[in-house]
């Protein structure tokens, strides 16, 4: 499942862009991970957690995968 982090960023009325700008996550990586392109490191999903202001966890599965 990849949509957690897109639909999380569009339920916030969140850009990329600005998602981007207020992670210091690049906007490529964002979409990419919204798209199931990439793996995202921890580090990466703590900042975009903290910018989309919900837990870590609520951007993983049950499985401990990566929901992005």
């Amino acid at each position: 499942m990849n949509g957690n982090l897109q639909q999380i960023r569009q339920t916030r009325v969140l850009s990329r862009k600005e998602l981007a700008r207020q992670s210091n996550v690049d906007e490529s990586t964002i979409y990419r991970a919204e798209h199931g392109q990439t793996k995202l490191r921890p580090s990466t999903v703590r900042k975009l957690a903290q910018a989309l202001d919900v837990p870590p966890n609520q951007l993983i599965s049950k499985q401990g995968r990566l929901v992005l």
